[in-house]
């Protein structure tokens, strides 16, 4: 079981890994806009779909980033079906990884709390 569930982070981090290449080196789209950073990838235990979590800086529109990625899923797909050796390659999901959106919140609400401690003293 131990050994399942490394290959399946193995994959998921090689899946990872080629997104992240393929959308900045090859998917040539203008209305793409901002660094997108392929944040992690999680495959069902089948392979037969990869959740692929994306954050955005700099963006003019994060919902037409990922409306444009998911239009594109096809052709990512098929690059990474040229590049890596799976039976099977996963269709791809994409979604915002909203992790370091509220990592940055949690970080403001921290500092706004210190100024106030130090205000009071």
């Amino acid at each position: 079981m131990a050994s399942n569930t490394n290959r399946m982070n193995k994959v998921d981090e090689e899946l990872r890994r080629e997104i992240s290449n393929i959308i900045s080196t090859e998917l040539k789209n203008p209305h793409l806009t901002g660094l997108i950073s392929v944040t992690k990838v999680k495959t069902t235990p089948d392979f037969r779909f990869a959740r692929v979590y994306v954050s955005m800086i700099n963006e003019k529109s994060k919902k037409e980033n990922l409306s444009i990625l998911k239009q594109s899923s096809g052709y990512i797909r098929s690059e990474v079906a040229k590049k890596i050796n799976l039976r099977n390659t996963p269709e791809l999901i994409f979604e915002f990884d909203e992790s370091i959106e509220y990592g940055s919140r949690i970080d403001e609400i921290l500092k706004d709390i210190t100024k106030d401690l130090k205000k009071g003293d």
